[in-house]
């Protein structure tokens, strides 16, 4: 693994993964420019994935270590008939929402490799047109939003949520983008919105991670330790930091600058993709890759 190319995909990843611009699709278009294809690809992107995966708990360990806690406190409940589906806290409410918008996902990952095999396609028209759908979504979620807080979340919300979820499987559809609108659109509060949008990401980036860590181990490549601890270090931190501008902006109305942004790099995207077909000439030729 070249060392350059690692820290750029983990600064790629930390700013993707959590910014509404999908950090799938970037990266896909970052490895298609770079030529960089095969296992090393795989494993690394597992790498920066669990590093963002860090970033999440070190951004949000307050809720989440209420959360686990209640999942706890829950079962005491069920078993000593204590339990009230009406008078949870908000904590334990949005554990469950968590759950119920994770379920929808669960089926959809037997069909994983209809969705990742976009990645790895050798066009990047796809990803243009899913940046663009990324894009509608954010400036149409700018001004929308409510009142409604964690505590008031109800099942219809948790299930919208989660089927914005499997859309954003699809590179280029920005899954902290769509669910945070999807959030937006069900009425939450713009922090509510954002935080269980994160959290939701947990069992999503870990469940995916695990399944891909699997076909990579089972390769036979040679594992460059340094390079993948360098990658997941930068991941997280920039991670965390990219968390933190997107409460700050969608706090300040100025959610739609990235819908600005996936705009453009869908525009791009689709026209590079085009010129590769067209030329048969490839990007990664042209940049000496």
């Amino acid at each position: 693994m070249d060392i350059l190319n690692v820290i750029i995909q983990a600064v790629v990843q930390g700013l993707t993964e959590f910014l509404p611009v999908s950090s799938s699709g970037h990266l896909s278009v970052i490895q298609h420019i770079m030529g960089y294809s095969g296992d090393d690809a795989l494993l690394l992107m597992v790498v920066l994935h669990l590093g963002t995966l860090f970033a999440v708990f070190a951004a949000f360990w307050g809720r989440i270590w209420g959360m686990i806690k209640e999942f706890f406190l829950t079962i005491g409940d069920i078993f000593m008939g204590k339990f009230s589906w009406k008078n949870m806290n908000a904590n334990r409410r949005m554990m469950f929402m968590v759950i119920i918008a994770t379920l929808i996902l669960v089926p959809v990952y037997f069909f994983k490799d209809f969705f990742t095999a976009r990645e790895s396609d050798g066009d990047i028209i796809f990803e243009g047109l899913a940046f663009l759908f990324t894009a509608l979504l954010l400036f149409l979620s700018d001004k929308c939003g409510g009142t409604k807080t964690g505590e008031q979340m109800k099942v219809k919300d948790a299930l919208t949520v989660g089927l914005f979820q499997c859309v954003a499987l699809f590179p280029g559809v920005s899954r902290s983008g769509s669910t945070t609108a999807a959030g937006l659109f069900c009425g939450l509060e713009k922090e509510t919105a954002v935080s269980f949008a994160f959290i939701l990401g947990i069992p999503a980036i870990l469940g995916g991670s695990v399944l891909e860590i699997g076909d990579a181990v089972r390769s036979e490549m040679q594992i460059d330790w340094f390079a993948l601890v360098a990658g997941f270090i930068i991941s997280a931190i920039v991670g965390f930091f990219a968390i933190k501008l997107v409460e700050w902006l969608i706090e300040k109305n100025r959610f739609k600058i990235f819908g600005v942004y996936t705009a453009i790099i869908g525009v791009l995207c689709i026209g590079g993709g085009l010129f590769e077909n067209f030329t048969g000439t490839t990007l990664a030729s042209l940049l000496g890759n």
